[in-house]
Order: C-alpha cells, then sequence, then structure tokens
C-alpha cells in the first residue's frame, strides 16, 4: 500500500521535526515547573520528596520526575535533556501501535498506526511542551499491546513486560494509566470471549512484577507523607501517599476536589478531539461511525477480523472522562493511540475493499485540511512573526515546492491520503518548531530575562521576588529558584536584586526603595494566545512588563 521507502523517509521527517523542537525555550507553567521540579531532585541529590517551589507535592507520582533527572544527570541541566525521555518514550509508543495493530490487523494498518500516532497533534506538542502525558502515553498502550499479546499468545514474556508497562504507567500518573489498560483489556476480552486467560498461574507472575515496578513509587510516596502526618497537603493533616495514588487521586479530578474545578462542560472533549487529532481528525470520526455501524448490525457476534478494543476502549473512557470537572485538552493524549489504530484499519479498509468514492471524498478533506495549514504557514511567516532572514524564505519556499509535487503526482488515493496529511503535520509543526515557538517564547518573561542575567553576570542567588508568584522558566535558566523575601526581610540585605510586575515596583518605591540599576522586558503567557496578541499592529497592548532592579543599599 506504501513503500517502504516512502514510508520510513516520512518517519524520518517527523522525527527531525521532534528534534528541532528539543531545543525551543521551555513553556512556563507545566513544563517549565516540571523541569524545575527535577532539577532539584539532582542539585539537592533527593530523589525521594517531590517539592513544587516551597510545597510538598503530592499531585503526580514521581516517575517522569525520575527520567527527567536521569536526563540531567547523564547530559546536563537544560531544555533539550529534559525532552529527552518523552521523545524516546513516544517512540516507543509508535513502536507499540505499530506491534498493536499488527497484532489486531495486519503489518500495514500497524505501520500506518505508528505514523497517524506521531503525527497527530497533541502528540507532537507532547514531546515540545513536556509535561507527564507523552511519558504516559507511551508506557500505557506498550502495556496494552504487551498484555493484549498474552492473551492471543499464552507466552509469559508478554504478560511480564505488559505488567512493567502498566507499573511504570501507573508510576508516570496514577490510577488513570490502569483506567485505560484494564478497560480496553476488558473490551478486548469480552469479544474474543478468551476470559480463561485471567485463570492461569502467569497472572500472578503479572502481579508480582508490577508490584515490583511500583514498589519504587509507593516508597518515594510513603517517606515523604506517610511518614510525615504533621505535614499539611492542600489544608489538610494525616495524608497517605499511598493511599492518595491507589484511591484519591483520580476521584480529586473527576469531582475537582483539591486540584479546583475548570470545566463542567459535558462536550469539552468533543470539540477539543476536532484539533488534537488533527490532521487525521475527519478520517478518525469517519473511522469510529463506521465500526459503530459496523458492530450494531452484525450485534457484536465475534468475527476475527474485526476488533472491539480500539472502539469500546475509546467509548467507555471518553464517556468516563467527560464528567470529569477538572479537563485539560492533553488528558486525550493517553487515547490517541486507540485513535491511531482505528483510523489505519478504516484507511487500510478503504484500500483491501477498492473504495474509491470514499476515498476520493477523504482525501478532498486532506487537500482541504493542508490547505488550511497552508494558509496559517504563510501568515505566521509573513504576518504574525515575520522572518528575519531571507533563508527562511528559502526553505519555506523549497518545503511548498516538495508538498506542492506531492499534491500533483499521480499516484493511488491511499498515497496521497497519507503522504498529504503526513505533510500537513510537518509543514505545520516545522514551523511552530523552528520559527513561531522561539520568537513567541521572546516574550516569556522568565527566559528572557535569564538570557538577561546571563549577559550582566548577576549572581543568581542574589536575585529576589516579594510575592509568591511563580517563575518557573527563570528558576529553570537560572539553575536557580528566585528567593522569596518579604519587603521587611529585604531591608536587612545589601547588593539584590529584585524580579517584580509593575505593581510589585510600585509597593517597593513606596516602601522607600531605590535602584539606579533596571532591566525591563516583555511578558505574555505564552499558552494561552489571544487574537490581539497574534495581530502585530495590537500585540503592544496585550503585553505585561517585567523588571529587574538591583538595590545596593
Amino acid at each position: 500500500m506504501i513503500s517502504s521507502t516512502r514510508y520510513w523517509f516520512l518517519l524520518a521527517l517527523v522525527v527531525l521535526v521532534y528534534i528541532a523542537g528539543m531545543f525551543v525555550t521551555l513553556f512556563e507553567n507545566d513544563s517549565a515547573q516540571f523541569a524545575v521540579m527535577a532539577m532539584r531532585m539532582v542539585q539537592e541529590n533527593d530523589f525521594i520528596n517531590l517539592i513544587k517551589g516551597t510545597e510538598e507535592y503530592l499531585d503526580k507520582p514521581h516517575m517522569h520526575y525520575w527520567l527527567a533527572s536521569l536526563s540531567f544527570k547523564l547530559f546536563g541541566i537544560s531544555a533539550w535533556a529534559y525532552r529527552i525521555p518523552a521523545i524516546l518514550i513516544t517512540l516507543l509508543g509508535a513502536y507499540s501501535c505499530f506491534g498493536l495493530g499488527n497484532l489486531l490487523y495486519n503489518r500495514d494498518i500497524g505501520r500506518f498506526s505508528a505514523l497517524i500516532f506521531m503525527t497527530a497533534q497533541t502528540i507532537v506538542l507532547s514531546v515540545i511542551d513536556v509535561r507527564t502525558d507523552a511519558v504516559l502515553t507511551g508506557f500505557t498502550i506498550f502495556a496494552i499491546w504487551q498484555l493484549v499479546a498474552y492473551v492471543e499468545k499464552n507466552t509469559l514474556k508478554n504478560i511480564a513486560l505488559g505488567a512493567l508497562g502498566a507499573g511504570l504507567a501507573f508510576s508516570t500518573k496514577g490510577q488513570i494509566a490502569l483506567v485505560v489498560i484494564g478497560i480496553s483489556l476488558l473490551c478486548h476480552l469480552t469479544y474474543t470471549r478468551k476470559w480463561a486467560q485471567l485463570l492461569n498461574w502467569k497472572v500472578l507472575v503479572a502481579l508480582l512484577v508490577f508490584a515490583m515496578a511500583i514498589t519504587p513509587m509507593l516508597y518515594a510516596y510513603y517517606h515523604q507523607f506517610d511518614l510525615h502526618p504533621e505535614k499539611v497537603i492542600r489544608g489538610r493533616d494525616n495524608r497517605s501517599g499511598i493511599f492518595f495514588i491507589f484511591w484519591e487521586q483520580s476521584f480529586e479530578r473527576l469531582s475537582g476536589e483539591g486540584v479546583g474545578k475548570n470545566s463542567s462542560d459535558f462536550f469539552f472533549f468533543f470539540h477539543t478531539f476536532l484539533w488534537i487529532f488533527l490532521p487525521w481528525t475527519v478520517l478518525a470520526l469517519i473511522a469510529y461511525w463506521c465500526r459503530v455501524k459496523t458492530f450494531l448490525k452484525m450485534r457484536f457476534a465475534y468475527l476475527p477480523q474485526y476488533e472491539f478494543l480500539t472502539l469500546g476502549g475509546i467509548t467507555i473512557l471518553f464517556f468516563i472522562i467527560s464528567f470529569a470537572q477538572f479537563k485539560l485538552p492533553h488528558y486525550m493524549n493517553i487515547l490517541v493511540p486507540l485513535y491511531a489504530i482505528l483510523a489505519a484499519s478504516y484507511l487500510y479498509s478503504l484500500y483491501r475493499y477498492e473504495k474509491h468514492r470514499v476515498a476520493n471524498v477523504v482525501l478532498g478533506i486532506q487537500y482541504f485540511i493542508l490547505g488550511i495549514v497552508f494558509i496559517f504557514s504563510l501568515l505566521i511567516c509573513f504576518y504574525v512573526f515575520k522572518f528575519e532572514h531571507w533563508h527562511g524564505y528559502a526553505i519555506l519556499v523549497s518545503v511548498l515546492a516538495v508538498i506542492t509535487y506531492f499534491c500533483l503526482k499521480r499516484e493511488a488515493q491511499y498515497m496521497r491520503i497519507i503522504t498529504l496529511s503526513v505533510c500537513s503535520s510537518l509543514l505545520l509543526n516545522g514551523i511552530l518548531n523552528t520559527h513561531f515557538y522561539p520568537r513567541l517564547l521572546s516574550y516569556q518573561a522568565g527566559s528572557t530575562m535569564a538570557a538577561k542575567v546571563a549577559e550582566h553576570e548577576i549572581p543568581v542567588d542574589k536575585i529576589f521576588k516579594i510575592s509568591e508568584r511563580h517563575t518557573w522558566a527563570l528558576d529553570f535558566y537560572n539553575q536557580n529558584p528566585v528567593n522569596l523575601a518579604s519587603t521587611s526581610e529585604l531591608l536587612d540585605k545589601q547588593d539584590i536584586w529584585i524580579y517584580a510586575t509593575d505593581q510589585e515596583l510600585d509597593i517597593l518605591s513606596d516602601e522607600g526603595f531605590h535602584w539606579h540599576e533596571q532591566i525591563t522586558v516583555d511578558q505574555f503567557r505564552i499558552t494561552r494566545l489571544q487574537l490581539k496578541f497574534l495581530n502585530p499592529h495590537t500585540r503592544q497592548k496585550k503585553l505585561e512588563r517585567m523588571h529587574l532592579v538591583h538595590i545596593k543599599d
């Protein structure tokens, strides 16, 4: 259906886009925050206690921070080192999509699944704006693949590896990993009627492997929280870390207790899905609808050429997470591998059963998406943030010429659907990673100010702030957290620098502080883009300012 040369060429380009994003400045808040938490582990040689700023951190388990800190140990503290584990485990996730697609269907569907997974917009974003979800998604789909392989082949290796993957996923973000793995596996068992595989001594081995995999995380939670009932976490003492991770965590997310409520919209993930799975969104929606009709028509009778794992897993899990009172777009990442396999299977069916009319409709939709991406890319490069050097225009024209060649090339519909869809992702994310994000992040005050600190050789341990406002990017790029002090405490200090907003400078001035040196940079919350910011003519109106002032006495 697609030549190996074309397939590996496209995959190599996707990896190059990933690599280009490795060197982009870390985003505030979560990426920079998590990087600072891992940095603290390395600097203090404390891999047990999770600390967010000055607070004990209960919300998520340790695995992501351990992996990031290991990378820091090996390669030094940098943005690209922080992203290495996420990229490697995302590649594991892609390979697992291939393995599961191959197991449930055939090799071609497995290959398409991996390609769709790696180019889905939220996955590309997750290896740039790195949170816990990249690691969670990779380990989760690996576990599902291996456990389904056990069900089909009854091999000890597969169930042991599946249990290991489940343990690592649980140690990354808690119960949601087990919910996704468990429901996906139950859907497969229900459809194939292979329940006897659960009544096997190998299951006991799997439980032992799982227990061993989560033991380091449980020990860390026990040491940090269970041994210290006097600690007050979110207004409560006597917090058990082990009880939290096994019971309280997911219920807090569903109810909004502890973490707060940000959306009661049941349809939040429905409209979120429209962009997170680009450029494959429409293909996935058609695939889902067709698969639902097929199962209803055959009344869920078992036929070897079908599988219920992806459809059942997506439906049940989508329904569950839609009830959560705290929702964020990246919560959908863990379902993307299932969508990728479902979409790949439908695309293959168009080829196998020669559904040319439907394939032409899908191809037309993919042309439309590519056209939107094309226009968006031109707006970014010629209006939002214009290229500063001629070679930027030369590279863009060359890339567009190659894409135009594939658009006009006469070849099978299915080849064009795959190639043009991947080109949409490559064009969009290539421009984002190499041009848009670097320019955008020049308006992130913390990282910009850190460059000024290095340029002026300002001692990082002499920088203070007078509010509890987080300064994650400045903390990370200074490799030293900004000190917190009240204005009264500052009176006893000499030759210091204060990092402050406009309002905080007014407070300092009112309390009699004087300074003769001042460094000012622009500030914008870059993860909450607005049209008025993207418009160069109105951008200045949306900018705030951050200042670093030198107080000598």
